[in-house]
């Protein structure tokens, strides 16, 4: 490493954090926001190159490089049957839940799952750390206890994206990228606790639009191996293909990152989201109704066509999407048409070859194992599914939704998702059950973009009206209302829906488009 950089800690010290926020841990990220600081901030200009270029219409596809055959490192005991992975949050009872779920994967959401306050962020290393040594537990306010189960799931760390920054711990008066906080932090404090379990330090990669982008995070695998005094490859990533840039150049983005990388995974409401933003000002590019997005229209179909034959192609793990419904025990009937859908959407992707898939919630962990068990047996993937067809950027950029409208509903339902989502978030929590879905920061993104989207080209409704700032505010004081009304007169001044709303109108209803919601959003978190 440098000589001693100094990391200015403005947050507040709580309970456990000086285990957390040592001296050398402290150092450590200094050294590596002086080392990639300089490449994160260009990485971040040639992204808003690309936009402008998309907004004048003069961009084209990349290009992309025949490399011959290849394949990823070796891949891990642990990381080798992946057929269920559940994500969430890193408060102290979901990482025991999750951890006890029945899932091969846990995968510890410091990205959308998770409202980046300091102490969120702290006390989630706090937390992990105290996983991986078996000593965390929990007691809730009815007094029943938390503890882990002999045999728990694999945790992946997912670390916040290169855009965001962690505004309470400064270096030269500038902040340090929020990605290498989380992943920083987490791989100083339990790497060689990981190994010496037979296990290892491994992560998701969020947001990535592009191969430049995953380069730069493998140097910083390969730094921070050598900082620590890890063997080559030690560090293992999956790569969350949930942008419309990163799934063109997937393939180089696996290659970019291949002594580290163990599979890609379809991030489908982020990847939905990316289409919105980068084409926002396409006519072409506007979606329906966000429930008339599924999987089985044909420019989403492509996306996960082309994941699982890149991976497969080249010995790495292809991982589904997200099943956000969650369970209710009190309504039967809405609880057998939800987990209906899950069992269809969890078999159409085993089906489709993919090797695992995701879910919000414990109650569905069996559901997504059925289904994967039935196609999988006793094997722990199946890579030597190949697609002959070849996916062409065109079939990725072809964004028409047969038979999809926008309807009143469906912008009322993005009015409310937002504003109940965002009052969620100012008040700490990322991962928040609305009408029956766990909504997180990419489905609540979803939400608040099509709202843009839809105004700023005049989209019709299917009755013939037009979508106009005027019309969403009449409809988003219908939404005020009926929260108001469900939620009690007390309960709603009592919240921070004031500020919800203010934040909400901020990223849907403004002249210009906020890049994430998580930007503005973060000057109002502590």
């Amino acid at each position: 490493m440098r000589d001693t950089v100094y990391v200015t800690i403005t947050g507040a010290m709580g309970p456990d954090y000086e285990s957390i926020l040592t001296e050398d841990a402290c150092h450590f990220l200094g050294v590596l926001h002086q080392t990639f600081e300089p490449q994160r901030r260009a990485l971040l200009a040639k992204r808003q190159g690309i936009q402008n270029h998309i907004d004048q219409g003069i961009w084209a596809p990349p290009t992309v490089q025949s490399r011959g055959d290849w394949t990823v490192g070796p891949i891990p005991h642990d990381l080798m049957d992946r057929r269920v992975e559940i994500t969430g949050p890193v408060d102290s009872k979901m990482v025991i839940n999750a951890l006890n779920s029945g899932a091969k994967v846990f995968m510890a959401d410091f990205e959308d799952a998770n409202a980046p306050t300091w102490s969120n962020v702290i006390e989630g290393q706090v937390n992990l750390t105290r996983a991986i040594e078996r000593r965390i537990d929990y007691t809730a306010d009815n007094g029943k206890t938390y503890r882990l189960e002999e045999h728990v799931a694999t945790v992946v760390v997912r670390p916040r994206g290169w855009h965001l920054v962690e505004k309470h711990l400064m270096v030269e008066g500038e902040p340090i990228a929020a990605s290498l906080v989380d992943f920083g932090l987490y791989v100083f404090h339990n790497a060689d606790t990981l190994l010496q379990q037979g296990s290892g330090p491994y992560f998701y990669l969020p947001k990535l639009e592009g191969a430049s982008e995953a380069r730069l995070w493998n140097q910083v695998f390969d730094f921070t191996e050598d900082c620590l005094g890890l063997r080559r490859g030690t560090i293992k990533v999956t790569v969350l293909i949930e942008t419309i840039l990163g799934a063109l150049e997937m393939e180089d983005i696996l290659y970019a990152l291949k002594e580290h990388a163990v599979g890609l995974n379809a991030g489908r409401w982020d990847y939905i989201f990316s289409i919105i933003k980068k084409f926002r000002h396409t006519p072409n590019s506007v979606l329906p109704d966000r429930a008339a997005v599924t999987m089985t229209v044909p420019f989403m179909q492509a996306y996960t066509q082309k994941l699982v034959q890149v991976c497969h192609s080249h010995g790495a793990h292809a991982m589904g999407g997200m099943a956000a419904f969650i369970p209710s025990r009190r309504n039967p009937a809405v609880n057998s048409e939800a987990l209906a859908k899950v069992r269809e959407d969890k078999n159409r992707e085993a089906d489709d070859g993919f090797d695992g898939t995701w879910v919000a919630h414990p109650d569905l962990v069996p559901v997504a194992m059925a289904a994967f068990d039935r196609v999988l047996g006793d094997a722990p993937h199946q890579k030597h599914v190949m697609s002959q067809e070849a996916v062409s950027p065109e079939a990725l950029l072809h964004f028409a939704v047969p038979g999809g409208v926008i309807t009143e509903s469906g912008v009322q339902n993005n009015i409310s998702v937002g504003i109940q989502y965002m009052e969620s978030w100012l008040n700490g929590q990322g991962a928040v059950e609305i009408f029956h879905l766990m909504e997180d920061a990419a489905t609540a993104e979803i939400a608040r973009a099509q709202i843009w989207q839809w105004i700023d080209q005049h989209s019709v409704l299917g009755d013939g009206r037009v979508v106009t700032v005027e019309l969403v505010k009449g409809l988003e004081q219908q939404a005020i209302d009926k929260l108001r009304q469900e939620r009690g007169e007390a309960a709603f001044a009592a919240g921070k829906f004031a500020e919800a709303i203010q934040l909400f109108e901020k990223i849907a209803l403004s002249d210009d488009f906020p890049e994430f919601l998580t930007i503005p959003g973060y000057a109002y978190l502590d």
